[in-house]
């Protein structure tokens, strides 16, 4: 029995680390909820700290359980940012790139943690909007205290003060996996390093009653040690464990959930380690009760959420060294005077994420008579140099590496440089530099060269190969090009954008080689216009989301080898949307077409079809059931529909069909708008790796009777 008070008993809640197995603490906490007890004050580290945190925020333990159950362990544990958000530029880094390592004075390092954390952090920033301007968290609804560790200094932080979202991110920061997390001028890792359950610090505060829950693993042998991430809680449980064994002394009534089988990874079996932390409160649910009953058997009432929404008055941020105020506001997409929702906030945090110019992105909230002041607190990424590779093979470029040089602020702020160098059968090297302004003009430069050399039916030259009595020309083809543009954001979503081309083409062959092998050696001058913009989830296996492209070419000058040049223009589009359709299923629907205009266009340019895998460039496109480089004209419409099961986690089987009508100048009559003429079919497998995706087709076409099998390992490029 419980010495008699003349008033109740203060009680205080003290909640252990351990990653996924704190799941059992929201076990617990229903099980209290069932028997009447009122929790006075809470203390909390890592897990604990989160789930004591939003406990004290209001929720309750029912509303934390949905909470945990709709949230997406992996794309927290990865600091995912939807693909949506970035620009096209970091679309294409995340895209082609398999590797990416930070480069300073002439040595590679590598990142300090898998995560910075964001994800997590713009999650709880959302679901304690209710207490986002408190700045004491004794004036939560429940006090609440939880702890984290100095890094530079080894020492125990209490966390009771500032951003609450903040607080929770810093306690449950685990090293290696999380990076350190800068809190009132200390930089602070996971809690669990230096007190893993913070009994004093609750009973200090007022609690005479102390209910304990731990969730700490026990030290393993070397049998179970058997991966990095076992090593590195041993080594965090090393100090605490016999810390904790006086901490159970201290405790009136300790919970210690039954999950040994589970460990601090195990997030997919939330479900389960809930249970076993309600069956270990129910063992002491006798005790429980007397408690409940000096608390008037309480009823904790859920947390009712403010409108999910945000008038932002004011955006202030920190003086930054090389970007401006123009540029952050370009990546936050929108302005001061604005409602938001939290949508659209965490869009924008993600936006400057995705940039990689930020090592650290804090945020927090400030309430005026208008709505919201929003302070940004951003740390300007030290490192300005990184070495990328990458890998691939396709029946077109064959097998290449790609190694790449990025090299940020380089002239001006908001700039960046990179370098690709393609090594393999196809020597080819891409260069950009780019000055981005956000909504204001941005300013770009690109410098490309593309080779390659194969069997083709004629469609890029000019010659009747039955004159020349062949079918095909084995043919090198040589293409140096260089833009100089402008672009911006139109309608916060879009990239429009326009520049200068010029254009070098050197086109011979083998099969020639009697006659006269050069087919083209000429310089091109042109002007283009282009339109973008991109909202798939994934480029490869999309489940939702659509694209459309735009792009006009105006040749104006030619060296004209073939003295046959006179001034067209090419006009191109695209478009394509995904969407579910059941369980793993999804559709993927796109069009595209394009046509030249004005005198006789050069049929280097031509659109050409054909092939699986490779790199989409110039006027190139995949087409089934065709060989490479199999179908050309100055013209084509082409629709393809494709249906992708994944059948388990990153393995797809689809099956796409595509249609199409190419040819000269199929747009002057409306035979364009006939049954296809050309159709294909495939058959595919598809794996995602961390090298990009790996797939094998197996395509045919009814009009050829023809069939090919292709493979495409990698990200291409």
């Amino acid at each position: 029995m419980f010495a008699q008070k003349k008033d109740r008993p203060k009680i205080g809640l003290v909640l252990s680390g351990g990653g996924a197995k704190g799941f059992a603490h929201i076990g617990v906490l229903k099980v209290l909820e069932e028997a009447g007890v009122k929790i006075d004050y809470i203390g909390g580290t890592s897990m604990g700290a989160v789930v004591g945190g939003l406990y004290a925020a209001g929720y309750n333990a029912a509303q934390l359980d949905s909470i945990f159950h709709k949230t997406d362990f992996d794309e927290l544990l990865s600091d995912y940012i939807p693909r949506e958000t970035k620009n096209f530029y970091e679309k294409r880094n995340d895209e082609v790139y398999a590797l990416v390592l930070p480069f300073n004075k002439y040595k590679i390092g590598i990142p300090d943690a898998l995560s910075k954390g964001l994800y997590n952090f713009n999650l709880l920033s959302r679901i304690t909007r209710n207490v986002r301007h408190v700045r004491d968290f004794n004036k939560l609804s429940i006090p609440f205290l939880c702890i984290g560790s100095d890094i530079e200094t080894g020492e125990q932080v209490i966390l009771n003060k500032g951003n609450l979202a903040r607080a929770m991110i810093a306690s449950s920061a685990f090293p290696s996996l999380f990076s350190p997390v800068e809190y009132q001028d200390r930089f602070l890792v996971d809690g669990g390093v230096v007190n893993n359950y913070p009994i004093d610090e609750i009973r200090k505060l007022g609690a005479d009653i102390i209910i304990g829950v731990d969730v700490q693993n026990d030290l393993l042998d070397r049998n179970a040690l058997n991966d990095a991430t076992k090593i590195l809680v041993q080594i965090t449980n090393l100090h605490s464990i016999d810390k904790m064994k006086e901490n159970i002394l201290k405790t009136d009534i300790y919970i210690r959930p039954d999950i040994k089988d589970y460990g601090v990874m195990s997030f997919d079996s939330g479900k389960e380690i809930v249970g076993k932390g309600e069956e270990a409160a129910f063992s002491v649910f006798e005790r429980l009760k007397q408690l409940g009953a000096q608390s008037g058997n309480y009823k904790k009432p859920g947390l009712k959420n403010q409108t999910d929404s945000l008038q932002i008055s004011n955006i202030n941020c920190n003086k930054l060294k090389n970007y401006t105020k123009d540029y952050i506001f370009g990546k936050l997409r929108f302005k001061p005077d604005t409602k938001i929702s939290y949508d659209q906030l965490q869009t924008g945090i993600n936006n400057l994420n995705a940039t990689g110019n930020f090592s650290a992105i804090d945020y927090y909230f400030e309430k005026n008579e208008e709505g919201d002041d929003l302070n940004l607190v951003l740390k300007e990424n030290p490192t300005n140099m990184y070495l990328k590779f990458g890998m691939h093979y396709d029946g077109l470029y064959k097998s290449a590496v790609l190694v790449n040089l990025t090299h940020k602020k380089n002239f001006f702020k908001n700039d960046v440089a990179s370098l690709d160098v393609i090594l393999g059968d196809n020597f080819r090297y891409n260069f950009d530099y780019y000055i981005e302004n956000g909504y204001n003009i941005s300013v770009g430069f690109k410098s490309y060269l593309n080779q390659f050399n194969r069997n083709v039916e004629g469609q890029i030259s000019n010659l009747d190969l039955n004159g020349l009595g062949v079918n095909s020309l084995n043919v090198d083809l040589y293409d140096f090009t260089n833009q100089l543009y402008l672009q911006t954001l139109f309608a916060q979503h879009f990239l429009i954008g326009g520049g200068l081309e010029y254009k070098y083409l050197n086109i011979n062959s083998k099969t020639l080689a009697n006659t006269d092998p050069k087919i083209d050696k000429s310089d091109y001058v042109s002007v283009f216009a282009r339109l973008n913009f991109d909202s798939f989830d994934d480029v490869f296996f999309p489940k939702k989301g659509w694209s459309f492209s735009a792009d006009i070419h105006s040749y104006l000058y030619s060296s004209d080898y073939t003295k046959e040049f006179e001034p067209f223009s090419i006009a191109k589009a695209n478009f394509g949307v995904a969407f579910h359709l059941f369980k793993s299923a999804n559709l993927k629907i796109q069009s595209e077409a394009g046509f030249s205009f004005g005198q006789k266009s050069v049929s280097f340019f031509n659109f050409i079809l054909g092939g699986f895998g490779y790199n989409v460039s110039n006027n190139f496109s995949h087409f089934y059931g065709y060989d490479f480089l199999s179908l050309g004209g100055n013209s084509y419409i082409k629709s393809s529909a494709t249906f992708d099961y994944e059948i388990f986690k990153n393995n797809h089987v689809n099956f796409t069909a595509n249609y199409a009508n190419i040819g000269d100048d199929i747009f002057s009559t409306v035979d364009w708008i006939s049954i296809p003429k050309i159709s294909g079919y495939a058959l595919g497998y598809g794996l995602e790796t961390a090298i990009g995706p790996i797939e094998i087709k197996r395509s045919w076409s009814p009009e050829t009777n023809a069939n090919y099998t292709w493979f495409s390992v990698g990200f291409p490029f």
